[in-house]
This record gives C-alpha cells, sequence and structure tokens, in this order.
C-alpha cells in the first residue's frame, strides 16, 4: 500500500470515440489496480474521477467516496462519452472545479500534494500547454499517460518537470495493467520519513520525494520546522466557547459570564432564566435578562409606574397619524402600513404607485469563439437598445452584465452604474472573452452572486422583479439543469434567447413557465425578426376556471413593461438587418451593370 502521506488524486481519463470498449476496460482496471493500491479515508489519500472527450462529465469527486469498493462501483458504471478528444478542457475542469475545496480538496496550507492523472490515446483537439501551465502553476502536479496513438509531444506539454518522471508512453491498452505497478512507484516513491534523518520532534508525514514535521494536539511547529512548542489553545479562535475560553497546556475548557450557565455542549451559554423563579409578579409577559427580569406588556398595552401592572392604549385613535392607507399601534407608539404590492414612502405615511417598469435585470451573454468577434458587437447592440427604454435609476431599473466562455466574469453587478449612459458605455467596453461554452457555470454565478443583495439586488419584500436573461448560440459545455432550477426556485424570471446552434432544450430548461412565452430562436445573428413573435405579454396570471392566483401588480406591470420593450428593440434590430441587406443587393446589382457594360465595350 502507499502510505507516504495522504494524496488528493483525480484521474482524467480520455473516453473518445478512438477508445474501443474493450480498451476503456482496461482503463478502468488501470484506475482500479492504483486505488487498490492507495491508503484511502477522509484523512488519508482522496480520490476523483473525470472522463472527457468533447465535454467532461464528473464521475464522481474527491469528496464523494472514502472506501475502494466504493471507488470501484462507481469507475465499472462509467459509460464512455464518444466523441471528441479535448483534453484542454478537461484539465481546465480539474483545476477550476475537481481541485477546489467544494468538491473536496485540501486546502493548499496543508501541503497535501495535488495530483492529476492524464490518461489518453491520442492527440488533443484543443491547446492544452497554456491550460496545463496554469494548472502546474496553481499546485497541481500532472502526470501524462499515452497509450498506443498518443503524441508524444502533447504528453511533455502536459506533463511536470522532470519529464522523465511525469510522462509514460504505453505501446498498447494490454501493457497499461503491467505499467499500473510501475506507475505505482511512481506516484508513492519512498518513505522519506524512513529514509531520511527528519529530526521532527512529534510526527515526520513523508509526501512524494519529500517530508514534513507535524505537532501533536495542543502544540505548534516552530519556525526551525522541526520543533514543538506548547500553544494557547484559545489564542487560535477555534475552541468554539460562546463567552470566555480557558487555556490548560494543550487544551482548553469554556466559561460563562454571570447569569449565565454552560450548556450540554461544553461551548455555549443560556441565560439564567429568572422568570421561571415564578416570582417576578408581571401582569403579562415577563422577560429575563442577565442578572434579573424586567416586566413588559402586551401590543396595545402601556407598562404602568409600577413597573409591573399594563394599561390599554391606541395611539391611532387618539392622534392624527396621516396614515395614506393604514394605521397601526404599537407599544407606547404607532406606525403606516401600506397595502401589498406598495412601499411605504420616505415620510413614513404616504405609499407608493407601481413603478413602471421597474426590475432588477441581469443579463448573461456568450462570450464564446463560436459567436466570432461581429456577432458579438450585435449582441453588445441588443444590450445598449434594452437599457435604452428603461427607467435606469437607483430606485428604478436596475441593470447588470455577466459574460461568459470557458469562465465567467461580472462585467459590471447591479449597483455599479446608476444611469443607461454609464451602463451604455460600459458595455461597449466590454471585451470578448472568446474560448468554451461554460451556460451552467455562468448561471451558478449568476443565481449565487449577481442577484444578491452585496451586488446591488433589492430584498425580495420590496417586489421588485429579478430577470434573468441568457443570450447563447451554442450547446453548453457543462450541465445547466440544476442551477437552471435553483435560479427559477429563487424567484429569479428567466428569459432564453438562442441563435444559431444554440440547442432548444437547453433553452428550453434555462425559460421560466410558461416556457413558450419566455425562450426564443433565430438561426443565425442577422435574421431575428421571428423572435419578436415568441415574446408574449400574458406575464401576469389571471382569472382561470374556478380559481385566481394572487400575484403582485406592481410586480406584473414591471415584467409586462420590460417584456414590451425587449420585443420592440429585437423588432428595430431587425428592420436595421433588413435595410442593410436591400442595400447591399441593390450595390451587388449595379456591379453587375458596370461589369456587362465593361463586356460589351471589349
Amino acid at each position: 500500500k502507499c502510505r507516504t502521506g495522504p494524496l488528493d488524486i483525480v484521474f482524467v481519463i480520455d473516453s473518445s470515440r478512438s477508445v474501443r470498449p474493450f480498451e476503456f476496460e482496461t482503463m478502468r482496471r488501470f484506475m482500479m489496480d492504483i486505488i487498490s493500491n492507495l491508503d484511502v479515508g477522509p484523512n488519508a489519500t482522496r480520490v476523483g474521477v473525470i472522463q472527457y472527450s468533447s465535454q467532461v462529465q464528473n464521475i464522481f469527486s474527491l469528496k464523494t467516496f472514502f472506501t475502494r469498493a466504493d471507488m470501484e462501483r462507481a469507475i465499472n458504471s462509467i459509460i464512455p462519452l464518444a466523441q471528441g478528444t479535448m483534453t484542454g478542457l478537461a484539465i481546465q475542469y480539474a483545476m477550476n472545479v475537481a481541485f477546489t475545496a467544494q468538491e473536496g480538496a485540501r486546502p493548499l496550507h496543508k501541503r497535501i500534494p495535488r495530483i492529476a492523472i492524464v490518461v489518453t490515446d491520442g492527440r488533443p483537439q484543443d491547446r492544452v500547454t497554456e491550460v496545463a501551465t496554469q494548472a502546474r502553476n496553481a499546485g497541481i502536479e500532472i502526470y501524462a499517460v499515452g497509450i498506443q496513438r498518443a503524441d508524444m509531444n502533447s504528453l511533455r506539454a502536459m506533463a511536470s518537470p522532470p519529464l522523465e518522471e511525469h510522462v509514460f508512453l504505453v505501446e498498447s491498452f494490454e501493457l497499461i495493467q503491467q505499467f499500473a505497478k510501475q506507475f505505482q512507484d511512481k506516484l508513492c516513491g519512498v518513505d522519506m520519513c524512513v529514509e531520511r534523518e527528519h529530526g521532527c520532534q512529534h510526527s515526520c508525514v513523508s509526501t512524494p520525494g519529500s517530508f514534513y514535521c507535524e505537532c501533536n494536539p495542543g502544540y505548534r511547529l516552530n519556525v526551525d520546522g522541526r520543533t514543538c512548542s506548547p500553544i494557547d489553545a484559545c489564542a487560535d479562535g477555534r475552541h468554539g466557547c460562546q463567552h470566555h475560553c480557558v487555556s490548560v497546556r494543550g487544551s482548553y475548557s469554556c466559561r460563562c459570564r454571570a447569569g449565565y450557565y454552560l450548556s450540554q455542549n461544553k461551548k455555549s451559554c443560556t441565560m439564567i432564566d429568572y422568570c421561571s423563579f415564578g416570582n417576578h409578579s408581571c401582569q403579562h409577559e415577563c422577560v429575563s435578562i442577565p442578572n434579573g427580569h424586567y416586566c413588559r406588556c402586551r401590543s396595545g398595552f402601556t407598562l404602568q409606574p409600577d413597573s409591573k401592572s399594563c394599561r390599554a392604549t391606541d395611539l391611532c385613535n387618539g392622534v392624527d397619524h396621516g396614515c395614506e392607507f393604514k394605521c397601526v399601534s404599537t407599544e407606547g407608539s404607532y406606525h403606516c402600513v401600506c397595502p401589498e404590492g406598495q412601499q411605504l414612502q420616505a415620510d413614513g405615511k404616504s405609499c407608493s404607485k407601481c413603478g413602471a417598469g421597474h426590475v432588477d435585470l441581469v443579463m448573461v451573454i456568450d462570450g464564446s469563439k463560436s459567436v466570432r468577434p461581429q456577432n458579438f458587437e450585435l449582441v453588445k447592440q441588443f444590450v445598449n437598445r434594452i437599457v435604452d427604454l428603461l427607467e435606469v435609476s437607483p430606485h428604478g431599473t436596475r441593470v447588470g452584465l455577466v459574460q461568459y466562455s470557458s469562465r465567467v466574469r461580472t462585467e459590471f453587478p447591479l449597483n455599479k452604474y446608476h444611469s443607461a449612459d454609464e451602463i451604455k458605455k460600459a458595455v461597449m467596453d466590454v471585451e470578448y472573452m472568446e474560448k468554451g461554452t461554460m451556460t451552467g457555470l455562468a448561471l451558478k454565478h449568476m443565481v449565487e452572486h449577481s442577484f444578491s443583495e452585496l451586488e446591488g439586488a433589492r430584498p425580495l419584500s420590496h417586489n421588485i422583479p429579478r430577470i434573468g436573461l441568457v443570450f447563447t448560440d451554442g450547446r453548453s459545455q457543462d450541465d445547466i439543469s440544476e442551477w437552471a432550477r435553483r435560479a427559477k426556485e429563487s424567484g429569479i424570471v428567466m428569459f432564453a434567447v438562442g441563435v444559431g446552434k444554440a440547442v432548444e432544450e437547453e433553452l428550453r430548461a434555462i425559460a421560466s413557465e410558461p416556457v413558450e412565452q419566455h425562450f426564443s430562436y433565430s438561426a443565425d445573428f442577422t435574421t431575428m425578426t421571428h423572435l419578436v413573435e415568441n415574446f408574449s405579454l400574458n406575464i401576469c396570471p389571471e382569472e382561470g376556471k374556478g380559481e385566481t392566483e394572487i400575484r403582485s401588480p406592481c410586480e406584473c406591470e414591471a415584467l409586462v413593461q420590460f417584456q414590451t420593450n425587449t420585443v420592440a428593440i429585437l423588432q428595430s434590430l431587425t428592420e436595421k438587418n433588413i435595410l442593410w441587406a436591400r442595400s447591399l443587393a441593390q450595390m451587388t446589382a449595379r456591379l453587375e451593370d458596370l461589369e456587362k457594360q465593361i463586356a460589351n465595350k471589349k
């Protein structure tokens, strides 16, 4: 078994169409032979597996399984993708996803080696040199294992130095199982804690080609990297004591402030309930506080000078409150409230009416290489035409923009700009990203970040609609279903606009219900006229047979206004494209006439 210290290992397996079924079986056996000789576990070696062809599929992550039996069952259930050979895309996925803490990788400061084992039988169909360099710079050690038809130059471009220890070429799939033992020796190496005089005062931890020292609990490693000193267990802030931490050599205990007692978990503190003693004499409610208690009256009553008895009071009936809709009495005061869907104004009395199309709008645009620069400029025009028809202001409509390809970039959040001119200038300054199409990653970014209050989204209680508009021209290289569902469940109204090679199934998965009213498709960027017909204004629910769905009138009006504006923009862009096409046709006809005249003179 490999017991030289914990590792985070991810197998990156080529399942392109050139790998025949019986050859893929030997790759399964290769992975299982390696795993069978590892000391796996949550605190030992963790293993993950991804396969790739024209796309990347996660089989299981570093946090999924901690027994060899579970890993072998998952490996045996792999169905090869049987498409292209996008090795660079697979390495990028390993760097950006598989080796993250969210997927189970241990933090870098723990110095646990991160190892990617890339197994391939052909030449990559994308560029691997740049992304492999980024992965290595991110602390990932790459072993490149080529089989049969593999390109040696590509293997060397992927692998970590020294190349003679990280590049392997096997002549056939039949020999890969014999090669597993040789590779196992390279991966594990020798136990450096045994082979060297480590000088560690407490414990030595071996890693491939090196070692480091660790101290027992209650001690810290000194600057010499060998010796240990006792630590103040309270000083690191991880003790979890709610009130006071008392350090004891190598350990600690928790204590509570006066008026509290220590709970059964020996960390949290519970306030002593003085009201439970039964001698408070409060007419209504007794409220415990540290070292005592006080009496409190129910709503509509006032505490009397004896601090125990209560007397009824309703200030709404005794003062000129000036509330536009309704006055609500509280203890010793009152406040005004508004009907559902309207907000209380700054004067604390009047109520707001519906805003004209006020929304929180985040547009997510496809910046992959298939869009091409000239079409990307049309997308930017599309964005700015929408902005032209919105009432942009801090209290009106807010606009955010996200671009994605193989990664996701917030061009500007909802709270960045407060006028249409600022937004339009920022849109024109957006640089085209190119590369892949990770639509699922973009949706995740939109849900977790773009519609957060930190980036300018108004609280849901304000009834300001949240609208996400996704513009894409191709198939996503990752899964979109989970984050499309989460977006809609979180209250975001999703519109999907597809052009060119966009996949209808993915557009429907993104769009809100009813789907037909929230997604559109066009064959290319210059023939979008029929998209207008697909945008229906029936956003707000109507009375059905026997039941009525209630929805905020402000929200409905805002959604209708937004959809109406979007339809107008698409119509305008389409008309301009038609005029341009007619002009081009006229110029072509004139050139043909000139050519005929020249030919007749000759």
